[in-house]
């Protein structure tokens, strides 16, 4: 029996859309869970919510088709390379592999820089078919060692994908939640044993600061990044604590390691755009996609920075409000130092930001902006923010030379009344009535 579990966080009562039960009734698969009162009436096939795609039937169609080729506790597949740490219980935690039960090309299931463009559909897909194994270990295993910790080092300094074998100690099971934690994940279990069956091609530029137990791990992460080696491969070897001075060497939980290295990307980049001169004009950027809007407005002035989300009433954020709900976190130049209350996308955002000043050999006080609207089904992580505002800075900008103009282009881009924004903006605030001595 494979078990799944399905809650919609914060709804009461009623049951399972009697469509999506029906797809699991000759499976094997059970579902476990409440389901609002608007589910009773659409059961997944009216769109009542104004999704685009209904979550629910999102999600259990991509745990169909993982659950087919399913038939043992022992999985054969080839991982992407991919490892996960959890958070829970810190600083013992849960480590293991994730390994789709089959075999061939999966390197694009791990790497959130290949998926724009992709369908979220299949996205989830992607998510869904890595089942994850899971050990109980000390965050001090990441020096000491062990046979499963080097396994996943291995796993983590691999380019290519890595066939391997996982037997469960039970069949994988999991939870689909539609909250604001609601990343898509694939079921897991705890692990019995890991074999690897073939020798992985390293990545030389991990495996040598790997061995390099002398230098600091924050080092070790910027010169991978400068040498171009990928956001989300930097993050894997993080999280399984393979940089750093020998002793000091730690599991780090996956979603933690993910912001830690944006962060300590984007921290060496803005000194280094410290030193370039400001944009000589307001400069104005947007991007659409999956039911969302991008937006980034450069200002001529020396380095600040501000990410600000609005969530339309519907979405995850902001499920039972009827307004329009504004966030967001803010730094001046000498940066900040404390964890922003909107999250790790924040330092997503930044290093996405930063990228493109450093790419133009600029500096700017940089406002970012971020419209969720309804219609978008899911939160897929914050890899979606960083590439969303990667491809934004892509785009061509309007350029203006007043301030007022370039905030009138901005309220046409957006579809939140900028007096919105305005109210909850550090930037805009001061920008707007802060006079400056140059103006005496």
């Amino acid at each position: 029996m494979f078990w799944y579990t399905v809650r919609v966080m914060g709804e009461k009562d009623k049951v399972l859309p009697e469509n999506v039960k029906r797809m699991f009734e000759d499976t094997g698969i059970s579902f476990r869970g409440k389901f609002s009162s608007i589910c009773i009436y659409c059961r997944g096939g009216r769109n009542l919510c104004g999704k685009r795609v209904c979550p629910i039937t999102l999600k259990a169609m991509a745990l169909l088709k993982i659950s087919k080729p399913i038939v043992s506790q022992n999985i054969y597949g080839s991982s992407p390379p991919s490892v996960f740490v959890g958070r829970y219980g810190y600083p013992k935690v849960f480590v293991g592999p994730m390994v789709p039960p089959f075999s061939g090309n999966t390197v694009v299931m791990d790497l959130p820089e290949a998926w724009i463009g992709t369908s979220v559909e299949k996205i989830v897909e992607y998510r869904y078919s890595l089942l994850r194994g899971k050990s109980l270990a000390s965050i001090e295993d990441a020096w000491k060692g062990g046979r499963l910790i080097e396994s996943l080092h291995e796993l983590a300094m691999s380019e290519r994908p890595v066939d391997a074998e996982v037997e469960f100690e039970k069949a994988p099971s999991g939870n689909i939640f539609l909250d604001d934690n609601s990343q898509p994940f694939g079921p897991g279990a705890p692990i019995r044993k890991l074999k690897l069956y073939s020798l992985p091609s390293t990545n030389r530029k991990i495996e040598k600061l790997y061995y390099d137990t002398d230098l600091l791990s924050y080092k070790a992460v910027w010169e991978l990044y400068s040498s171009g080696v990928e956001v989300s491969r930097i993050q894997r070897a993080f999280s399984v604590g393979m940089f750093g001075l020998k002793r000091n060497r730690k599991l780090v939980p996956t979603r933690w390691s993910i912001t830690a290295v944006d962060s300590i990307i984007s921290g060496q980049l803005i000194e280094k755009i410290k030193q370039y001169d400001t944009v000589d004009k307001y400069m104005l950027y947007s991007y659409r996609y999956m039911d969302n809007i991008f937006a980034a407005l450069l200002f001529p002035q020396k380095w600040s920075f501000e990410w600000m989300e609005a969530w339309f009433p519907g979405t995850f954020w902001n499920p039972n409000s009827l307004q329009v709900d504004v966030g967001g976190d803010s730094e001046g130049y000498r940066g900040r130092t404390t964890y922003p209350s909107i999250g790790g996308c924040y330092y997503a955002s930044r290093l996405a930001t930063v990228e493109f000043l450093d790419r133009i050999r600029r500096q700017a006080t940089a406002l970012v902006l971020r419209e969720i609207h309804p219609q978008f089904p899911l939160p897929l992580g914050v890899w979606f923010v960083r590439e969303c505002v990667r491809r934004m800075f892509n785009q061509k900008p309007q350029t203006f030379e007043d301030m007022y103009e370039a905030l009138d282009g901005l309220s046409k881009t957006l579809t939140v009344p900028l007096k919105k924004w305005i109210l909850k903006s550090d930037i805009l605030k001061e920008c707007i009535f802060q006079k400056k001595i140059t103006e005496f």
